[in-house]
């Protein structure tokens, strides 16, 4: 299968090596991914700041650049939801935009969703190996996609790895996007009872699918003095099937 990747502004930006782990784990398990060059913002930045218009052009965008394509899949969570469930309510219901637009987000996955529940991987089966403590941060926008206990009950297929629970997992790190910039107050509260939630794991890997997260969170442990490394679960599948070597820092 062709599959398209829609690598995002973050991702892009400041977690690279989270979307080269993305392709070449797909790559492994034997699909062709392609990325096409004239991808752009989702629009969800304007679209959470009631710029809705300029969040339709950018609708409209992303779905001429995807539409040929038979699946999309994204490393985050939080653009994958943009797509899914909000570009259906920038455009009139009925209309052609709209029918197309609805049938693009039926072929839009995060990346872990993709494997949990489109290829039902067993990492076991894989023979993948992963030695190290791991915590796991789900960010709020994969739970918004109906993604629970799947990640971490996906994590837990890995030999070798060590998963420590964290306390109030579900719990927003306070990023949000611009929530973070409206609200820093009670954003920077909320990322650090994170970091104390963390830090009381003992894990020396933090996992988080969301770029977004990570960002705000590796930064917050940087402030408070907390080391730990923060891949997503794409690197570590990577890492643990000997597709690259492991990295340290994140």
């Amino acid at each position: 299968m062709t599959i398209a990747l829609f690598i995002t502004c973050l991702t892009d930006n400041f977690y690279p090596r989270s979307g080269i782990a993305v392709v070449k784990v797909l790559e492994y398990l034997g699909h062709s991914v392609v990325f096409p060059q004239a991808q752009t913002c989702c629009g969800q930045p304007m679209y959470n700041n009631g710029y809705h218009n300029d969040a339709r052009d950018l609708a409209r965008r992303f779905l001429h650049v995807f539409e040929e394509y038979e699946t999309i899949v994204t490393p985050s969570a939080s653009c994958a939801s943009m797509i899914r469930e909000y570009y259906p309510t920038l455009f009139k219901a009925g209309t052609n935009e709209r029918m197309a637009i609805e049938a693009l987000s039926e072929k839009t996955y995060e990346f872990v969703e993709y494997l949990v529940r489109v290829q039902k991987v067993d990492l076991r089966s894989l023979g993948m190996k992963w030695k190290g403590s791991a915590t796991y941060h789900p960010s709020c926008h994969l739970r918004s996609l109906g993604m629970h206990k799947e990640s971490e009950q996906f994590i837990e297929q890995i030999e070798g790895i060590d998963l420590r629970p964290m306390a109030n997992s579900e719990q927003c790190c306070g990023f949000g996007g611009s929530f973070a910039v409206n609200y820093p107050e009670i954003s920077a509260s909320m990322v650090r009872d994170k970091v104390a939630d963390i830090k009381a794991s003992g894990a020396d890997t933090l996992v988080c699918n969301e770029a977004g997260c990570s960002m705000n969170i590796a930064g917050a442990c940087q402030r408070q003095g907390v080391v730990i490394n923060t891949k997503s679960l794409a690197e570590i599948i990577a890492e643990g099937l000997g597709l690259f070597d492991s990295e340290n820092e994140s």
